[in-house]
């Protein structure tokens, strides 16, 4: 636990890399290894030695970026839509995540990613130290998507999407799969005029485009993914693209808990 102090001023320090982890720019583990390695400077100096107190009139930069520092937590989940950048900023001028977020009193960063071409359910925060535990595999948490394929999926595939596939990167964990109550039959059609098949699957790892890379090594192409559930935040419906909202007190009760924080 941080114990509090006060400077000479008697105003309240706090230890850099809490400062820097509930900035948002990394988990207190990653943030202690930027200190160590000379990235850090508090009011021009660098400093390399953990525990260095700072207070909120000091200036902090992490490889020459200014940080934004926040006295305060905020979580939100957000409504990605297709079309946007999970990420603080885009060299190609892309849409970004942080820009949808602009109005938010505090600057977030995305929990995990979702490619350009994927929409749904994203935690934006900047509590470092959830953050990366969400983010680590260790910790298991689940992600569940609704999944638009060229159908029908034949049981074979299911089964194989059930023990692992292989990808060029190792295989998979076993993941669940659900073909999606009564759009079997009546299935819907895309602009190609193609049916589709619509599935929902759940994984707990994080590899790059898995549920694309994950459906294309069976033989069934995604045409159209949306993440629907983040560990114990679903998507109810009320939630429009390209919306927010705060999480509860509730939600960020049941998140922290899921990755053993209290």
């Amino acid at each position: 636990m941080d114990v509090e102090h006060k400077d000479q001023n008697g105003e309240l320090a706090e230890r850099l890399q809490k400062v820097l982890a509930q900035a948002g720019v990394a988990s207190r583990r990653q943030v202690e290894r930027l200190i160590e390695e000379g990235r850090v400077t508090v009011n021009g100096i660098t400093v390399s030695v953990l525990g260095t107190k700072v207070n909120s009139n000091d200036t902090i930069c992490v490889d020459g970026t200014l940080i934004e520092r926040s006295e305060r937590l905020f979580y939100y989940l957000l409504n990605k839509p297709m079309g946007v950048i999970t990420s603080a900023r885009d060299p190609q001028g892309r849409p970004t995540v942080v820009e949808i977020m602009r109005d938010a009193p505090a600057r977030v960063y995305p929990v995990g990613r979702l490619d350009f071409d994927t929409s749904g359910l994203l935690v934006m925060t900047n509590d470092g130290e959830l953050a990366h535990r969400l983010m680590h595999p260790s910790y298991g948490v689940e992600k569940t998507y609704r999944v638009w394929v060229h159908g029908p999926v034949g049981i074979k595939a299911l089964e194989q999407l059930r023990e692992g596939v292989l990808l060029n990167d190792g295989k998979t964990a076993p993941a669940k799969v659900v073909r999606r109550s009564g759009l079997l039959k009546r299935r819907i059609v895309d602009q190609m005029s193609e049916p589709l098949e619509v599935l929902e699957i759940t994984i707990h790892e994080g590899k790059n485009r898995q549920v694309r890379r994950m459906f294309g090594a069976i033989g069934y192409p995604v045409a159209k993914l949306e993440r629907i559930a983040f560990g114990p935040l679903a998507q109810d419906g009320q939630l429009q693209s390209g919306s927010y909202r705060s999480l509860t007190r509730e939600e960020i009760k049941k998140l922290r808990s899921l990755v053993g924080l209290t």
